[in-house]
Formats: structure tokens, sequence, C-alpha cells
């Protein structure tokens, strides 16, 4: 078992996922700091000075005691967090749509196989076929 692991390590496959991991992940602090101070800021805007970060929908209002202290915390649906992360998720989406179509676009086909012998044998019979069965006709 140990040996299969040496060569699934070796043979590039682990590192092209670990490469890719931390791909990923970096890339994911990218889009993240993209669409929360680049793209988000001009749709709040466009929609009447919207933050997204705090869009809510309160469940129960934070309940303060006489000295002003807070007794009991807010308890909200915070949905303007969801739009954020939905338009990441499809920010990822297409970048990795663009990734992999340009990735098939360099992938090489492989040449088309060349006929099987079945397919030779097939052929030399028709083509015999066709000249007459081989006979040859003598007058």
């Amino acid at each position: 078992m140990l040996q299969e692991f040496k060569t699934f390590a070796v043979k590039g496959n682990f590192l092209d996922l670990a490469v890719g991991v931390i791909m990923g992940a970096a890339s994911g602090k990218v889009v993240t700091a993209l669409v929360e101070k680049i793209i988000m800021p001009p749709i709040g805007v466009a929609l009447g000075k919207v933050n997204f970060n705090e869009l809510k929908i309160v469940i129960s209002a934070a309940q303060t005691g006489p000295d002003g202290k807070e007794i009991a915390k807010e308890v909200a649906i915070g949905y303007g967090s969801a739009i954020q992360a939905t338009v990441e998720l499809f920010i990822v989406a297409f970048i990795v749509f663009l990734i992999v179509r340009a990735f098939n676009r360099f992938k090489k086909e492989a040449p088309p196989a060349g006929p099987t012998e079945q397919e030779k044998l097939l052929g030399e019979i028709r083509d015999l076929l066709k000249d007459g069965g081989g006979k040859t006709k003598e007058a």
C-alpha cells in the first residue's frame, strides 16, 4: 500500500492536486476582495446606497437592561452576506468555465484509430465482390 501511495504521489496527480488546492484558496481570497470592495459597492450605490453586509431580517431585536448593557443579542438572518457569497460563486464558476474552455481548446485530440483487422478484411472482401468475385471471364 505504501508503494502504491508513493507511485501516486510521484506520478504527478498528487502534486497537481496540491497546487490546485493552494491556487484555489489564494484565488478565493482575491475573488472575495474583488466582490466586497469593487463589485458590490457600486451595485449598492445604484440600489440606493445599500451596504450588502448590513442587509438582514431581524427575528429578535437585541435587548438591553436598565443600565444600558446588552442582555440578549440580536437574532437576524443576514441575507446580504448570502447575496455577496452568491456573486462570488458566480464569478468563481465563470472563471473555472473560462479555464476549462481554454484547456479544451489546447488539448490535442487523439488521432483517429486506423482500421481494425476485421475492417481491413471486410474492405478486401468488398473490393473482391466489386471485381466480380476475383474470377476472370474467359471467352
